[in-house]
Parts: structure tokens; C-alpha cells; sequence
């Protein structure tokens, strides 16, 4: 028992240390994908809740994390080339995943540029949103 306990002490610490290196976009999805991971996980396993509740938040949070990253580099990609972009896979359980990153012009306002992406999964459009993609300028005064 206490082999299992300091086992799971171990892989908290090095959860937390590794999701100190993370960006904030990396750690909404990774926390909104541990929650979901970790209550599937719970539920599935009859037999111990608790190792399904903590093995799937571990392939929540990376799956999250992960989705977020795709996000945030397919934006960006999108404004800096101001073309589309577009991500396929073919290892989606049962099919195919997609996404697509379109640019749609400038936030006369905010300065900002729009982008609209959208997720697929076989055929079937599973998250359609428009995000704004800010890039500041830095100005240092030259001597």
C-alpha cells in the first residue's frame, strides 16, 4: 500500500512540474480534458474507480493539451501566411479527423485578426468557432 501511495505521490509531482511548462491555451485544454478523462475514467472502471479516474485524467489532460496546441499553432499559422490551413489524421478511432484554420480579415478595433476553425470528425463538423489571434509589436527605444 504505501509502494502505491508514494507511486502516486510521484506521478502528481511530475504532472504539476510538467504543466508548469505549459501555455495557458495548453492548460484549459488539458484541464478541461483531465476532468472529462478522469470522470470517464471513474466511471468505466468498476472494479477501482480511483486507477480509472487517474489513468484516464493522465490521457485526458494530454489529449486536451494536445487539441489545444493543434489550435493555437493552426491560428497563428493562418494569420502569419493569411491562407488556410489545414491538419488531417487518419489514426481517429473509426475514421478520420480534421482541421481547418481560415483567416477572415482584421478587428479594425483591437487591431486583431480573425480566424474561423473548424474541427471535424468522419464528415461530421464537431466544433465551428471564430477566434481572434493578437500579435503585439515591441518597441524599444534606439540610442
Amino acid at each position: 500500500m504505501a509502494t502505491a501511495r508514494r507511486a502516486f505521490m510521484l506521478v502528481v509531482a511530475l504532472s504539476l512540474l510538467a504543466a508548469t511548462g505549459c501555455t495557458p491555451y495548453q492548460v484549459q485544454g488539458g484541464s478541461v480534458g483531465a476532468y472529462a478523462g478522469g470522470l470517464a475514467g471513474a466511471l468505466l472502471d468498476h472494479r477501482n474507480p480511483w486507477r480509472g479516474g487517474v489513468i484516464g485524467a493522465a490521457l485526458g489532460a494530454l489529449a486536451g493539451a494536445t487539441i489545444s496546441e493543434v489550435s493555437v499553432q493552426g491560428a497563428s499559422q493562418a494569420v502569419r501566411y493569411n491562407r488556410p490551413v489545414v491538419y488531417r489524421t487518419d489514426n481517429v478511432p473509426g475514421g478520420y479527423g480534421g482541421y481547418i484554420a481560415e483567416p477572415m480579415g482584421t478587428d479594425a478595433y483591437t487591431k486583431c485578426k480573425k480566424v474561423r476553425e473548424r474541427i471535424y470528425e468522419n464528415d461530421r463538423l464537431v466544433s465551428d468557432r471564430i477566434k481572434e489571434v493578437c500579435e503585439g509589436q515591441k518597441y524599444e527605444p534606439r540610442y
